[in-house]
C-alpha cells in the first residue's frame, strides 16, 4: 500500500516543480521532501522525478504516478468525511475562466454536487482577471483561472498549458496583410497576449470579432473572419492550431490555477479543490 504521506509529498513536487517550493508549501525541510520522493520511487521501482541543472520534470512514470495519487488521496479524504461525520457543507462562491467550460470542469460540477449535496454551490463564469478581482475583494470563495506560466505563487497549480493561435483550417494570412484578431474584449489575458506578440514580431493587426465569451471566440473561428489565441489542450476538433503555417509569432504558456479565498469555509473549499485535482481538467470535451 502507498503511503499517503509520500503521495502528498509526490504531489506537492509535482505541482510546484521545485522540491524547494515543495518544501515550503508542505512546511517540510527540503531533504526531507527528497526522502519522501525517494522512498515512494524505491516502493514502485520506478523513477518519478528527473532532476537535472534545469530543474524538476515527472518522468512518463511520474505523470502515471500523479493521477494515481489524486485518486488515492481524494478516495482517503473521502472516507475520512464520511466516517468522521464532517462531510463538506455550507455556501460555495466558484468561480471558473469561461474557456474551461470546454474542459471535464461541468462534468466534474456535477459530479461534486451529486457527492456533496450539502453544499450551495454558485457558479460565476467570467474571464480570469474579472474573477481574481472578485475572489480579492471577498466576493468568490474559490475560482480556478488561466495566468501566465510562473506570474504568481498564490493558489495551487492544477497544470501547465501553452498558448497557440487557433483558427478554421482553411484560413490564410499573408505575411504583409494585418493579422485578424478574434479577442476577448479587454481586459483579458488572452487579448493582451495576441497584441504583445505581434507588435513584438513587428506584425500589424486588426481586431476583426470583439466578443464577451469562448462560444463567441469559437463561432468567429468557425466563420473562418480570423484567428484566436487559444489553450493548445482546448482546442476543438474542427478548428486547428495555425502558429507554424501562417507564421505567427510564440506565444506564452498559462498555468491552470486554483485559488481560494482564505477566509472561506475551508471545508467545501478543499472537497472542490480535491476534486477538480483528482479528476484533471486540461482535456477538451
Amino acid at each position: 500500500m502507498l503511503d499517503p504521506v509520500l503521495l502528498e509529498t509526490f504531489l506537492a513536487v509535482a505541482d510546484t516543480q521545485s522540491f524547494t517550493r515543495a518544501a515550503e508549501r508542505l512546511g517540510l525541510s527540503q531533504p526531507t521532501v527528497s526522502q519522501h520522493v525517494r522512498r515512494l520511487e524505491a516502493a514502485v521501482s520506478r523513477t518519478l522525478v528527473a532532476r537535472d541543472t534545469r530543474g524538476v520534470a515527472l518522468t512518463d512514470n511520474g505523470d502515471a504516478m500523479a493521477g494515481f495519487a489524486r485518486t488515492i488521496l481524494a478516495a482517503h479524504r473521502t472516507a475520512d468525511a464520511y466516517f468522521s461525520g464532517v462531510a463538506a457543507r455550507g455556501r460555495l462562491r466558484f468561480g471558473a475562466a469561461d474557456d474551461l467550460a470546454q474542459t471535464q470542469l461541468p462534468r466534474i460540477l456535477r459530479d461534486f454536487r451529486r457527492l456533496h449535496p450539502q453544499v450551495d454551490l454558485e457558479l460565476t463564469v467570467a474571464q480570469s482577471g474579472q474573477l481574481l478581482r472578485r475572489l480579492h475583494a471577498g466576493h468568490l470563495d474559490l475560482v480556478f483561472i488561466k495566468q501566465t506560466a510562473g506570474e504568481s505563487a498564490e493558489g495551487t497549480r492544477v497544470a501547465t498549458d501553452q498558448m497557440v493561435w487557433m483558427a478554421q483550417d482553411g484560413i490564410a494570412v499573408e505575411p504583409d496583410q494585418p493579422v485578424p484578431l478574434i479577442v476577448y474584449q479587454a481586459p483579458s489575458l488572452s487579448r493582451q497576449m495576441a497584441i504583445n506578440a505581434l507588435e513584438a514580431a513587428g506584425r500589424t493587426w486588426r481586431i476583426t470579432c470583439n466578443t464577451r465569451d469562448v462560444n463567441g471566440v469559437l463561432a468567429a473561428a468557425r466563420a473562418g473572419i480570423g484567428v484566436a489565441v487559444f489553450p493548445h489542450s482546448l482546442i476543438p476538433p474542427d478548428l486547428v492550431k495555425v502558429s507554424v503555417r501562417l507564421a505567427l509569432p510564440e506565444l506564452p504558456a498559462v498555468d491552470y490555477v486554483l485559488i481560494a479565498n482564505p477566509s472561506a469555509a475551508a471545508e467545501a473549499t478543499e472537497a472542490l479543490t480535491s476534486a477538480i485535482l483528482t479528476r484533471g481538467v486540461t482535456r477538451a470535451i
